[in-house]
């Protein structure tokens, strides 16, 4: 996690020690996967062959790699559905087959399977179920996917792929195929990456959302996830949408300041729900997974946790008492004002 993604490194130190290894061992088997159809080419075998080893994760007999056994393990315990996990290959497998984006919402479409996926299993292993928070955490991941598509666009050029919408492209004066065999960076691309972060920003704004639905100790973590991403966003505008000739990287002190700007605003946000969104409409078959699968969640025995881990429970109880009160409340004051 160190070496593949700094940011969500960052963010992951904010999690509860109980949530953050669960939390690694996700991330480890997703970027093993990403970096299996990456080495592997476009003839069908690589994918084949991760798809063999998600069957052996789910029939308790994973191969003896060190993510596979770890994923077992959270699979087992948290009952993470098999669907999101074979979306997201599905998503790696549209990799591998170079498969191309003409619209936003067949982005989305992909953004949901890679990016999208994690975000429902990381609600999972939080102990977040509830449909809205479900789709929020979809959402999420599909923002952060898509400031990645923005950050990486030369990058990605370079090595013979290109996922900004096509259409989008079409509108600026730009033909895609003949720009992606002389990828150079000019104002009619700017447009086009700053529309795409501009989306971007939208899903981190309904994000922002369903924090207050996830427990108190892993709001931080997340918080710090949404800024820091965000942020990368911020360093592309700043280079006037420039990611052909340069990589956008947000600083460590950067970093730094925004998970303590997440650790406060963490502390101040009032567990609750908050406005009813419709979701994506990309992201709706993995919400609807997450919440068929019958997952078994986390042992919450008061007698099994740690003092700290109590403690944030408490803490979760008493909001949700006031939540709860606050919402039976409300109905009884606008009975009495209208009578």
């Amino acid at each position: 996690m160190r070496g593949g993604s700094k940011s969500f490194f960052a963010a992951s130190l904010l999690l509860p020690s109980h949530v953050r290894g669960h939390a690694t061992a996700l991330y480890a088997f997703c970027r093993v996967a990403d970096d299996v159809i990456d080495e592997g080419g476009r003839d069908g075998a690589a994918v084949a062959w991760l798809h063999e080893r998600l069957r052996r994760v789910y029939t308790g007999a994973p191969l003896e790699h060190g993510e596979d056994c770890a994923l077992a393990s959270v699979v087992a315990r948290f009952g993470i559905p098999s669907a999101l996990l074979v979306a997201l290959l599905e998503g790696f497998h549209w990799d591998a087959q170079g498969r191309r984006y003409e619209t936003l919402e067949e982005l989305h479409d992909y953004a949901a399977r890679v990016a999208g996926t994690v975000g429902a299993m990381m609600a999972i292993v939080m102990g977040t179920c509830s449909p809205a928070a479900l789709a929020r955490a979809c959402e999420l991941g599909v923002a952060m996917q898509l400031t990645n598509i923005a950050r990486d666009v030369g990058e990605d050029a370079r090595n013979g792929r290109l996922y900004l919408p096509r259409q989008w492209m079409r509108e600026a004066g730009l033909d895609p195929d003949a720009w992606l065999a002389a990828p150079v960076f000019n104002d009619a691309l700017a447009s086009v990456v700053a529309r795409l972060l501009a989306a971007a920003d939208e899903l981190y704004a309904r994000a922002e959302h369903g924090i207050g639905e996830l427990p108190r100790g892993c709001r931080p973590a997340i918080q710090a996830a949404r800024l820091v991403y965000a942020e990368i966003g911020r360093e592309v505008e700043r280079a006037r949408y420039d990611s052909v000739s340069r990589r956008a990287v947000v600083s460590a002190r950067r970093k730094a300041l925004l998970m303590a700007r997440a650790l406060a605003a963490a502390a101040l946000s009032p567990r609750g729900r908050g406005p009813a969104l419709a979701p994506l409409p990309a992201i709706q078959f993995l919400v609807d997974a997450a919440r068929q699968a019958g997952m078994a969640l986390p042992d919450r025995d008061p007698r099994k946790l740690s003092f700290h881990q109590r403690t944030i429970r408490i803490i979760e109880l008493m909001e949700e008492v006031a939540h709860r009160q606050r919402a039976w409340a409300a109905p009884q004051r606008e009975s009495s004002e209208a009578g």
